[in-house]
Parts: structure tokens; sequence; C-alpha cells
């Protein structure tokens, strides 16, 4: 009877989740005008794609998402390489005041996003890097919680391997790209989709950092698109559809890795 209801509990709630996702689908396949009705239409009468049409010949979309495929791999890419160096040095060498930097580190988690957004944005604006891809990479290329996870999860790895390899006369960066990548494997993959999900889904900076409208990415322009085309939800839903299906597309290739990932991240020392 437990597990029945638990089951009956997980159903209900998986459908209430899944509801406004495929209504939105469902509204993006609709004449225009059609969703708009009360009581709202679920299922659209005639299935149309002249919504996706007018998204990629009118609203040049197709523009905003080469820009945001642009910056979420650059993110996603350096970010891997810069965090699991710093995650493998906090993880497995002994300096002063390591433990103190860690610290300290972790205690920058707490100084939210926005408070950095001003100087941030002037130093990029001296360095000639407003309205550049580069604005909005550089910013992402290093977090805490990326160093963080990639930590955990090496401080599992025995020393002896990496002891090992030194004995083979093997130098730290043969060790980190030899021994250290393979075995880290899901916890990449696991930051690869943090990282990969965050650049794709941001909002705030890119709109700060891009100042001309063909750099926008995918949900800065589903923003200005919704200020356009207020009546419009099918538009609408047929721009949210194009900007969900890539992240979600990802997360169910890599999943099985994302949950291994996160399991053995969270061993402590």
């Amino acid at each position: 009877m437990k597990r029945s209801l638990l089951y009956i509990i997980l159903i209900i709630t998986a459908i209430l989740c899944l509801l406004p996702f495929v209504w939105m689908i469902s509204a993006s396949l609709m004449t225009t005008g059609e969703a708009n009705v009360f009581p709202p239409k679920f299922f659209p009468s005639k299935i149309t794609f002249s919504q996706y049409q007018n998204l990629f010949s009118r609203l040049n979309i197709a523009r905003y998402f080469i820009n945001s495929i642009v910056v979420s791999v650059g993110i996603t890419v350096i970010s891997l390489f810069v965090n699991s160096m710093a995650g493998f040095a906090f993880a497995k060498y002994r300096f002063s005041g390591q433990k103190n930097l860690f610290k300290l580190l972790l205690s920058f988690m707490i100084i939210p996003a926005q408070v950095t957004m001003l100087p941030l944005f002037l130093m990029l604006k001296y360095m000639g890097l407003i309205n550049s891809y580069m604005a909005v990479i550089i910013p992402g290329i290093a977090s805490v919680f990326g160093i963080f996870l990639i930590r955990q999860y090496l401080i599992a790895i025995p020393d002896s391997l990496i002891e090992a390899a030194r004995m083979d006369g093997a130098s730290d960066f043969q060790i980190y790209f030899s021994v250290i990548l393979p075995l880290a494997k899901p916890i990449l993959i696991t930051l690869a989709i943090f990282s990969f999900m965050g650049a794709w889904n941001d909002f705030l900076w890119p709109l700060i950092a891009m100042t001309n409208d063909s750099m926008y990415t995918l949900p800065v322009a589903l923003a200005s698109l919704m200020g356009e085309h207020n009546q419009d939800t099918e538009l609408m839903m047929a721009g949210s559809v194009v900007t969900i299906m890539p992240i979600l597309l990802v997360f169910l290739a890599l999943q099985k890795y994302y949950i291994k990932g996160i399991m053995m991240g969270g061993i402590k020392e």
C-alpha cells in the first residue's frame, strides 16, 4: 500500500510538472489567436508550423540560436578546464594556507552575483569587450561551485595512483590529463551540464553585456519578443520551445552521468 501510494503521488506530481510543457508545445502548433480563447484549448484544432517559420524567417531566431550556442559551448569548455585544474590542486596538493584559501573561496558563494555586475561591466568596458562573445564567456569561465564539486570528487581518488604516475616520470600536467581527467569523467559531465544549462538560460548578464540586438542570446531575444508581440501567444510559445529543447536534449542524453556525478560528488573528507 505504501509503495502504491508513493507511485500515485509521483505520477500526479510528474503530470502536474509536465502539463505546462505539453501545453507550450501544443500552443506553438496552433494558429494565431487560438491559444487566447476561454476556456483555454489544450490541443490545436489544426496543427501548423507557421509560428516556427515566422521565428526563423521574420525574427532572425537562427542568429540568436547561434549566439547561444557559441556562448554556452565556450563557457562550458573553458570552465571545465579551469575548474578541473583548480579542483585538482585543492584536492591533491598540499601547500601553506590551503585550507584557509579554500574556505575563503567558499565564502564567495554567499555574495549575490548582482553585486559584482557593475564592477565587472566596467572592467570589461575598459578592456573593450562589451558587446562581444567574450564579455559573456569570461565571467563564466570559473566558478566556486565548480571548483568545490571537482575537489569533492577528486578527494576519493587514491593518492597512490598519482604517486605511481609521478614515479613513472609523468609531469603534473600529464598526471592531470592522463590520470585525473579519465577518472573524473562522471563529475566533469555533471559540471558540463550545470555550466551549459546555466549559460544557456542566463538572461540578466547577456542583457547587460550585449548592447546590439544582433548579439542577443535566446533568452534575451525571447524577452524582447514578448515585448514586441505581447498578444501573439503562439509565436512566444514557439520561441520558448526552441529555447528549451537543446538543454532538454543535452540533459536527457547525459542524465546517467549526471546522477552518478552528483551522488559521488557528495563524498566528504
